[in-house]
């Protein structure tokens, strides 16, 4: 077919056919070229929308084009039929992905507008310029349906309201998002492939720097690298990051900075050292030589609308998607980076492994682990400034579950017996400790000795180069000569500050050991435990060696009894197994309870005095419960009252019972019937609790009236606990008369 015989058929089907269309094509303006069947005047009376959106800041800079293609669709609106007056663009989303309506004013208010029924078209260049989410662009779809708005683009106009076209959108919304899923997974398929080579570099971390060719290499500066340096030294000196804090608070060291961003960028900067920094410095396999990639990855259900910032979540160094050893230079080994995380690991709250030192007087916190369910043992103090008062309990079940506390004991006891351990284990190695401790502190004030000469060093450069500038200026420019002069002697100022600092250091820490310091050492390594014992000894410095020395301390306590097994097992793998008597409140508690009362009956049958029962007990190995080391006189007096034995030998007239008339007891013997202490009773007797009266014929002794009725009172008495602001019920403190 030629192209006269085309052109002839475009002509045919183009001329109107019927009459109706003869008269509608006559009457069409001029500038309604383009108005469609699908526009009617209630759309024409409404706002004709221009959404204009491009994804990222690099396109609305460089792809100028397509932002005035966007642009241009502003007269194709005027050519549908719309006055200039009734078209309004919409461009505050350029630089926003259209993958989420998060961050999108523009698309909200656009949504907004639609819902108050004030648009009859809304055009874009693409329908992927609208929404690149299926859920975002069909409730565009359904609303745009409700209220009668057309969409165009530059394949044509669309009625949400009719099928034909509603589908035809629902499959442009589907490739739309297939495309952003491509275009990503390309990207992302890039990067890893780049990454997996270890070539994804960010920012140079805190002691590197990033090179031309985009590599990281150890920052060149001497003070960097020894900073760096340091404080991975003292982290595994100290064992902690709060203790690595402190000390260079202490020392006043400050950690070298090259900012990211600003007008100082990529200067060097020296900062106050802050615990999260350290964190990143300590948990960055960089140090230890590694490449990682894919530690920090967003998790969709941690997001918080509005914030593009948050749902990332962190992994650790063996979690990432690549991890490539021997990629940097390092300034630590891999061994030790991974003492490090084991370290920071059992230093958390939630850490499964040893607890670094924490503040209390307690040694073993951390260390105690329960021999019956294998949780760590808590300690708990009643007084945090002495040891007689913690005591370590293991209660994770009743915790976790609300079952019974599992068991508990005495802290101050089981201290003193792992200490006395400790101490004969590192006895036979003193004047090894006591050389390894000089050479320790030498090395420390070597290495702060250092800091100090560095930053004395970069004082003097930067006195001098402020002196050159100042030489340098014309003398005439005064207003740059001020200047200039105000930054050198401020400069001066804090060289000649700097160096008084350092005259105090030096005063109190000195490079090299005196002789004096030298046979303090000798002679506190000498006796150790006296250093144990010294009040300059921190409960920290005692926790440190602790763990030195210790991996674990699992005790068990035999029933209710008094016997605990305990399980030390040393640093290196050793074990060695003990068995430790901590005090009890009660003799029945006593695991030899029986066996101890058959020998005081059978002391008492051979006639023998209580002080004599006592030694023998003690020679045999028997003790008392409580506080008390052995048996003592008054301890078998009282021992054998509450069980209603008399003891001791009274005349005969004392030991008749007609001195006393009907329903009386004399004290101790009712004090033994209530199971109370005798102190108590008497404490009764003094404040008028109890009816009672002096015998004087039986030596002095108090005989206390008690019927049926008191007794009953008086136990009630004995369980009822103290109230407030009345300690006790009236009707319990208020004795029977004694019947005349």
């Amino acid at each position: 077919m030629s192209n006269t015989t085309i052109q002839c058929e475009t002509r045919r089907k183009a001329q109107p056919t019927t009459p109706t269309e003869a008269r509608a094509a006559t009457a069409r303006p001029r500038n309604a070229t383009l108005r469609s069947e699908k526009i009617t005047d209630e759309h024409l009376q409404r706002l004709a929308i221009v959404y204009v959106r491009q994804s990222t800041q690099q396109q609305v800079l460089e792809h100028r084009e397509s932002t005035a293609r966007q642009y241009a669709l502003a007269d194709r609106a005027i050519a549908l039929g719309w006055p200039a007056a009734a078209v309004e663009v919409i461009d505050e989303d350029q630089g926003h992905s259209g993958s989420s309506v998060e961050g999108r004013s523009g698309f909200q208010r656009l949504l907004a507008t639609v819902s108050s029924d004030r648009v009859g078209l809304i055009l874009g260049l693409e329908m992927s310029r609208l929404a690149r989410s299926c859920k975002d662009w069909h409730a565009l779809l359904e609303l745009c349906a409700i209220y009668r708005t057309l969409l165009g683009d530059a394949d044509g106009l669309y009625d949400p309201s009719q099928y034909n076209d509603r589908l035809l959108l629902g499959l442009k919304g589907t490739m739309s998002e297939a495309e952003l899923h491509i275009l990503k997974s390309r990207l992302q398929q890039g990067m890893w492939n780049k990454a997996q080579r270890g070539e994804v570099l960010n920012h140079a971390p805190i002691g590197y720097l990033r090179t031309i060719a985009g590599d990281f290499v150890i920052d060149p500066d001497e003070q960097v690298q020894t900073i760096v340096r340091l404080v991975f030294a003292q982290f595994t000196r100290r064992g902690s990051v709060n203790g690595l804090l402190k000390w260079l608070v202490r020392n006043d060291v400050k950690l070298p900075i090259r900012p990211h961003w600003g007008v100082n960028r990529g200067e060097l900067e020296w900062r106050r050292p802050n615990r999260v920094t350290l964190l990143n410095m300590l948990h960055h396999p960089i140090y230890a030589g590694a490449y990682r990639w894919g530690h920090r990855e967003v998790d969709p259900r941690k997001k918080v609308p509005g914030r593009p910032t948050t749902g990332r979540t962190f992994h650790a160094y063996d979690e990432c998607r690549v991890l490539i050893r021997d990629r940097f230079p390092a300034y630590i080994t891999w061994e030790e980076f991974e003492n490090n995380q084991h370290q920071l690991k059992g230093n958390s709250a939630l850490g499964k492994l040893l607890a670094a030192p924490r503040h209390g007087p307690s040694v073993l916190a951390g260390l105690v682990v329960c021999g019956r369910c294998g949780h760590r043992m808590l300690v708990g103090y009643t007084n945090a400034s002495t040891t007689k008062t913690l005591r370590y309990s293991c209660l994770r079940e009743a915790i976790d579950y609300g079952a019974d506390a599992c068991q508990s004991l005495s802290g101050a006891v089981l201290e003193s017996f792992v200490a006395e351990r400790l101490l004969q284990a590192v006895t036979p190695a003193s004047l090894e400790l006591s050389l390894a401790a000089s050479e320790d502190i030498e090395r420390e004030r070597k290495q702060l000795d250092d800091h100090w000469q560095q930053r004395l060093a970069r004082s003097r450069y930067e006195v001098e180069q402020a002196r050159r500038q100042y030489t340098a200026v014309d003398p005439e420019h005064r207003l740059v000569a001020r200047e200039l002069e105000r930054r050198w002697d401020e400069s001066l100022r804090a060289d000649e500050q700097l160096q008084a600092d350092y005259a105090g250091f030096q005063r109190d820490c000195p490079a090299q050991l005196s002789l004096h310091e030298q046979e303090q050492i000798r002679a506190l390594s000498q006796d150790l435990p006296a250093l144990w014992d010294a009040d300059t000894t921190t409960p920290e410095d005692r926790q440190i060696v602790a763990r030195l020395l210790l991996e674990q301390v699992t005790v068990a306590v035999e029933g209710n009894t008094e016997r605990v097994d305990v399980e030390l097992r040393w640093a290196g793998g050793y074990v060695s197994r003990h068995t430790l008597y901590r005090p009890v409140q009660t003799y029945e508690q006593l695991s030899n309870y029986d066996e101890l009362v058959l020998r005081i009956d059978a002391l008492r049958a051979e006639r023998k005095t209580l002080s004599e029962i006592a030694a023998t007990l003690n020679e045999e190995g028997f003790h008392p419960p409580k506080r008390s080391p052995c048996f003592t006189k008054a301890i078998l007096s009282c021992f054998l009252r509450e069980r209603g034995v008399r003891t001791g030998l009274l005349p005969r007239s004392v030991t008749n019972e007609h001195h006393l008339r009907a329903n009386e007891w004399w004290l101790a013997d009712l004090a033994a019937e209530l199971s109370m202490p005798i102190a108590t009773l008497h404490r009764w007797q003094r404040v008028g609790w109890v009816t009672s009266r002096k015998v004087m014929a039986a030596g002095g002794r108090w005989a206390i009236y008690g019927d049926a009725d008191e007794l009953l009172r008086l136990r009630r008495l004995r369980d009822s606990p103290r109230g407030w602001p009345q300690p006790y019920p009236t009707e319990l403190i208020t004795a029977k008369p004694k019947p005349e």
